[in-house]
């Protein structure tokens, strides 16, 4: 086993046993953005053995403030080919496999049957419900995430009895909100993308108490952070 891990490998909640488990696991995260970023870094660093990365956007230089899987001189390429780049040069012992498209309820069955677990880099209710509808019909977890601001929160769905639509069960309502806005300090994405990518690793490996039917939340104005039942 490679000596990369073996700050990871000495944890008793991992060990060579759970390291094993995230060779064998396959990530899909929906969204190579600010939440994305550190989702992907992070898994593939730990050694997860596929990393799939589902997003039609291209890299421009407004998203470099926190969004830090790219530079300046991949602007205007598709991050999804940017990311699996960067992505299989820091570990290339990970497969990491680019699907330039945006993910919708047409495609979502489809697309997380080939995964064991989904997380959230999105921001976008649409992209969000059909996440959860398919991978409530396919028994997959959901790590969602979502950001704005200063503020974050994080969930594990579709692994307990919650799903998406138990946080926002109005759908029509849901969708016809205003954009919460683009306002967002870079750390924020930071910060809860790197507790979904611990939460899915507490999957895979099995240790500790994962937000399973929980919501965590988080203000970084204060640093207080509350766990909710949901």
């Amino acid at each position: 086993m490679s000596s990369r891990y073996d700050r990871q490998l000495i944890l008793p909640e991992i060990g060579s046993e759970g390291q094993r488990k995230l060779a064998a696991a396959k990530v899909l995260i929906v969204g190579v953005g600010g939440l994305g970023s550190p989702l992907a870094a992070y898994l593939s660093a730990a050694g997860v053995g596929t990393v799939g990365l589902a997003d039609d956007d291209v890299v421009s230089v407004s998203n470099l403030q926190r969004q830090v899987l790219y530079d300046e001189s991949q602007a205007g390429k598709p991050k999804v080919l940017c990311a699996k780049r960067r992505l299989e040069a820091l570990n290339s012992g990970v497969n990491v496999v680019a699907h330039h498209t945006r993910l919708t309820a047409d495609n979502a069955r489809e697309l997380i049957s080939r995964y064991d677990i989904v997380a959230d880099g999105t921001d976008n209710f649409a992209v969000r419900y059909a996440i959860s509808d398919a991978c409530e019909a396919l028994g997959r977890p959901y790590v969602y995430g979502a950001i704005g601001g200063l503020d974050g929160q994080v969930a594990v769905l579709c692994k307990g009895n919650a799903t998406y639509r138990t946080l926002y069960p109005d759908e029509e309502g849901t969708l016809s909100m205003p954009h919460p806005g683009k306002a967002v300090a870079g750390v924020t994405p930071a910060v809860v993308g790197s507790v979904e990518a611990g939460q899915v690793m507490q999957l895979i490996c099995g240790y500790g108490e994962p937000l399973i039917d929980r919501l965590w939340t988080v203000d970084l104005r204060t640093m207080q952070s509350f766990i909710i039942d949901i």
